[in-house]
Order: structure tokens, then C-alpha cells, then sequence
């Protein structure tokens, strides 16, 4: 017997099935929400929220994690769907979209989180859609999603250790993507979001191993209200770090990795590329769960800009940043 659920009262259907059945019933089909905040001035402490629903394994699950005073902080909490897969609410936080696309709130739990917050985010740009990727391993679906960006001012309070710190017009980036995403079988993806006083770049780019690419997509976005002008090329040049600055190689699991540095360029319709030069910190590796993770970065544009962001590299095996790790299982090519 097929369940229905509340949102199959209101008039948002657009295939003839209840809401909560999804294209493909795959182990690695989700809808997530991503939010990472960070001071607007210089790198510091940085906050992530995620709320994910997995249809096939019938949960919803958060992540509260980020880099607080130099400490990684990682939290997790999960509910069953229990014929509530919409509702984004897990016994430790919760987000609320209070008007779509302008303002949504975050709630972590202090007592039930390593990393509490109460933060409101509001946008500073408008969303910008991207267009739907996929990859495969042979006939094996590894990779089939739609995904959106959108910059935004963070404002509240988060809560580590018992201390409370306040959050006043911090920036920084909020994604939802759905579809299908096995992690530990992607090569490599970056995910940028690169903030200005005037606007955000934000980019999603993948590749097979041996770095041929296979899908980018993302925008130059201003905060004045603009339009968000389509990236059509995109190049990157980074390189790991040790805490002593010099070349770091990843290894197996990035064991001798303390930051990153390089460049990137976005070409935007129209002719005009901007090249920007970055360096920062890892701020939130992924392991042992991914190879790779976030990077807090401040970087300066060719027509002397100033910002920071976030260079998230990830994957499971690419000849250059991850030319050392094995693979769980054949990757695509």
C-alpha cells in the first residue's frame, strides 16, 4: 500500500505519484540542505548546518559541525521518516524556511549538539539553479542530481563548550541539491563559493580521475539584486599545504594536510574572466568518512577585489589531489 503524506494535500505534484516517491529508488538518492557561515573581515571560526532526507533508507539526518577557535567540531542526529519525510527536524536541530529564497532559520540544540546555533540566514542574492549532472561507472549510476546556490547574511548566535558567541552580518553560501550522490564513488568535485562585497561566485565542477572534466556549472551573482551571470569556463590550480606552508601530497587520508593555496578562473557569458588567488585553511576535513573537505580561504581578484569563502575538493581517487587513495570499488572514466 503507497503512503501519503501531508504535503500530498497541497497542489505541488508533477508526476502522477505520491510526493514522497522519488524517480529512482536508489540506496544513494537524497534531498539535502547545506549552510556554512563565516566572518566577512578574516578567516576564523566557521558554522555548518545540513538537513538531508533519504527516501530509500527512511531517515532524515543533520550535520552541526564547522572549526570553532581551531577545534573541528562534527555532530550528527537522525530520525526516522515515520510518514514524515518532509519536515526538516531532527531531534538535536531543525530549519524552517520562513519566506523561500529570503530568509530561513537554523536551530541546533546546545544540549543535544557538540555545536548549538541559532542563526537566521537572509539573502544577499538571488538563487541560482543549476543545471542537472549524472555520471556513471559503466551501467552503475554514481551520480544524478539538480542543485541551487545562494549567498546570504548570517545573523545570531552559536554555542560550543558552553560559551555562546554572537554572529553579526556574517556571510557565506546555502545549497539544496537532490538526486542521486554516491560520495565514495565520485573522482573529484570542487564546490566554490567565493564572497565579495558586491556579489558571490559559485561553482560546482567535476572530474574523472585522470582530471578530464565532467561537468561545471555555476555564477558570478551580485548582491545589488542583479541577475546571476552564467559561468561558461571554468580552471583551477591548487595545491595542498602543510602547517608549514611548503607542498603537501594528500596521501591515503590527508594525514600531513593543514591548508590550501592556488588560483582559479571563471569565465562569465559574455567574454569576461576573472582569476582569483586563494589560500587558507582545512578547515573541515572529511574524513574517514570522504577524502578532502573544506577549506576556508581569503583570496584577491585580478582587478584587485579582496574576499574569502570556501574551496570544498573532495573525492575518491584524481591524479592530482588525491593520486595516493584507493578507491572503493571502479570509478567512472
Amino acid at each position: 500500500m503507497r503512503r501519503l503524506t501531508a504535503f500530498d494535500e497541497y497542489l505541488i505534484h508533477q508526476t502522477p505519484e505520491p510526493l514522497a516517491t522519488v524517480q529512482t529508488q536508489h540506496e544513494h538518492w537524497r534531498e539535502s540542505l547545506f549552510f556554512v557561515a563565516h566572518r566577512p573581515d578574516q578567516l576564523g571560526d566557521m558554522v555548518i548546518l545540513t538537513m538531508a532526507t533519504f527516501p530509500l533508507r527512511g531517515i532524515m539526518d543533520s550535520l552541526q559541525m564547522g572549526n570553532i577557535g581551531g577545534t573541528k567540531v562534527l555532530a550528527h542526529s537522525e530520525r526516522p521518516h515515520a510518514g514524515d519525510p518532509h519536515t526538516m527536524t531532527t531531534p538535536a536541530a531543525r530549519i524552517e524556511v520562513v519566506t523561500p529564497f529570503e530568509e530561513l532559520h537554523l536551530w541546533a540544540d546546545p544540549e543535544q549538539s557538540a555545536l548549538g546555533m541559532d542563526l537566521t540566514f537572509s539573502a544577499r542574492t538571488q538563487p541560482y539553479a543549476l543545471r542537472r549532472g549524472n555520471m556513471r561507472a559503466g551501467n552503475e549510476l554514481i551520480w544524478d542530481q539538480s542543485h541551487m546556490l545562494q549567498s546570504g547574511w548570517f545573523n545570531g548566535t552559536y554555542t560550543y563548550e558552553g560559551t555562546t558567541r554572537e554572529v553579526i552580518n556574517w556571510w557565506g553560501q546555502r545549497d539544496h541539491s537532490w538526486g542521486i550522490r554516491h560520495h565514495a564513488r565520485c573522482p573529484l568535485w570542487m564546490w566554490l563559493q567565493l564572497q565579495l562585497p558586491d556579489g558571490f561566485f559559485g561553482m560546482w565542477h567535476w572530474e574523472f580521475a585522470n582530471g578530464a572534466p565532467v561537468y561545471s556549472d555555476g555564477c558570478w551573482t551580485p548582491a545589488d539584486g542583479g541577475d546571476p551571470i552564467p559561468v561558461v569556463a571554468f580552471r583551477h590550480d591548487f595545491t595542498w599545504l602543510q602547517s608549514d606552508g611548503a607542498a603537501a601530497r594528500y596521501g591515503e587520508h590527508g594525514e600531513t594536510v593543514a591548508g590550501l593555496q592556488g588560483t582559479a578562473s571563471f569565465t562569465l557569458a559574455g567574454g569576461r574572466t576573472i582569476t582569483v588567488e586563494t589560500g587558507g585553511r582545512f578547515d573541515r576535513p572529511y574524513e574517514p568518512f570522504q577524502r578532502g573537505g573544506l577549506n576556508q580561504v581569503a583570496f584577491t581578484t585580478d582587478d584587485g577585489r579582496h574576499g574569502n569563502g570556501i574551496i570544498e575538493i573532495t573525492g575518491a581517487h584524481h591524479h592530482r589531489y588525491f593520486p595516493d587513495t584507493t578507491a572503493p570499488g571502479p570509478l567512472p572514466c
